[in-house]
């Protein structure tokens, strides 16, 4: 019972001060955000009644206590049915989806019922398992952070707290002449592609800027917020991602994410590094028959940011980070010289090479690069010659431990003390 009172006075504490300083990755406004919010202001995601929401239901969670009440088997059980059940569940919503969008089925209701009745079950049925398994993982991830020295008096800190929720769309800006990000605003989940396509032509045309609406996959709020998904592997380095921007915010690096955009992709390449490594940690020591399965490996069930196939049996092999990579270094050559439409014809090229090797990406523009270049963990991709991730990742490769590289770059204000960090 003490335990219980103490852990429920920890989150709430923790709450407190992390609300008082912000998320790092949530989307601050600016002029330029403010000349877009004029398009989007009755659309946009209202993160203090998800915060409040998800705080509540982190609280009941930590007075159950339930994850250290049951032996390792039933978690697994636990965590394997949520798994299970999430993927019918998002199966039955897109049957759904198929029955409403075929022209030739006229009675949809009658058509839908009893697809409409399991996926209520599915739902209800995943309600009942999301506060076990959130728990569950959240006390491996918080284990694993510990055994990787990321905590303070000997617990992670912040602890570990995520909640599963449909995530915001991103409305990201890019100036035309640049590849720069200048305004990304939250927007419900539930716009049509339609609608997204419109709102991005609104902004476009009356900014002259670029524009791109994006899937995310998880928000550094407190608790974090990560996209209802299937994909396990996935999952848990999301989780730790956003649990890094939590650890980051209470730091330099965090509190100074929106200062340049170099700081940025510092932020969001350390998270990715981080997530990554203590996911994996994660299915070694808890999952390892699910690691040990090549289908598992191989696959990346239900990925937000796997790029969806335009329907090729069998696309031909095609390096798509260096295909990208290329793109984004040849765009920059031509805004570099002044040279916009050409650079936006050229972009548009690419988009459809692309698309005849198998990727689908509906739009291909300086919005584009601007969202996806500042998660530069890996070489290559849409990041092209930007030197920050590179010198991200020689940190990490020059640091002792996980913990050394956070705490490392988590000092930091600027790009030229990681440059003076590895000695460059």
């Amino acid at each position: 019972m003490l335990y219980r009172i103490g852990r429920i006075l920890d989150v709430a504490s923790v709450l407190i001060l992390l609300i008082v300083v912000g998320g790092s990755d949530v989307p601050l406004f600016n002029n330029s955000t403010d000349q877009t919010r004029a398009f989007t202001r009755k659309i946009e995601f209202d993160y203090p009644n998800w915060v409040w929401n998800a705080t509540w239901l982190k609280i009941e969670q930590a007075a159950i206590h339930a994850p250290h009440t049951f032996p390792r088997g039933t978690k697994q059980q636990i965590v394997f049915e949520y798994l299970r059940t999430t993927t019918n569940l998002m199966q039955t919503e897109r049957r759904l989806e198929q029955i409403y969008a075929d022209p030739g089925i006229a009675d949809k209701e009658t058509a839908s019922a009893h697809l409409r009745s399991q996926r209520d079950q599915y739902r209800a049925r995943q309600a009942e398992l999301a506060p076990f398994a959130e728990s569950i993982f959240q006390n491996q991830i918080g284990e694993t952070l510990a055994e990787a020295e990321l905590t303070t008096l000997g617990q992670p800190l912040p602890p570990v707290l995520y909640h599963n929720s449909p995530t915001p769309l991103a409305l990201i800006v890019s100036k035309r002449e640049q590849i720069l990000q200048i305004a990304n605003i939250s927007i419900l989940p539930t716009l049509t592609l339609d609608e997204q396509i419109a709102l991005e032509d609104q902004v476009a045309n009356a900014l002259n800027v670029s524009t791109l609406v994006v899937p995310i996959g998880g928000v550094g709020v407190y608790p974090t917020m990560v996209m209802e998904t299937a994909d396990l592997r996935w999952m848990l380095n999301t989780i730790a991602h956003e649990w890094t921007h939590n650890y980051l915010n209470l730091r330099p690096l965090g509190l100074n994410y929106n200062t340049t955009p170099e700081l940025r992709t510092m932020n969001e390449t350390a998270a990715n590094i981080v997530g990554d490594e203590v996911g994996y940690q994660v299915l070694q020591r808890y999952y390892p028959e699910w690691l040990a399965s090549s289908s598992n490996l191989n696959s990346i069930l239900l990925h937000i940011f796997s790029l969806p196939s335009n329907g090729l049996d069998n696309p031909p092999a095609f390096d798509f980070r260096a295909e990208m990579r290329e793109t984004r270094v040849r765009t920059d050559e031509l805004l570099a010289q002044g040279k916009i439409v050409e650079a936006e014809t050229y972009m548009e090229q690419r988009r459809q090479i692309f698309w005849q090797n198998g990727y689908l990406l509906r739009k291909l523009n300086q919005a584009y690069f601007a969202f996806h270049g500042a998660y530069a963990d890996q070489p290559g991709g849409a990041a092209g010659e930007d030197p920050v991730g590179p010198a991200v990742r020689a940190l990490r490769e020059q640091s002792a431990s996980l913990a050394d590289f956070l705490n490392t770059i988590a000092r930091m204000t600027s790009f030229e003390e990681l440059l003076e960090a590895i000695h460059q």
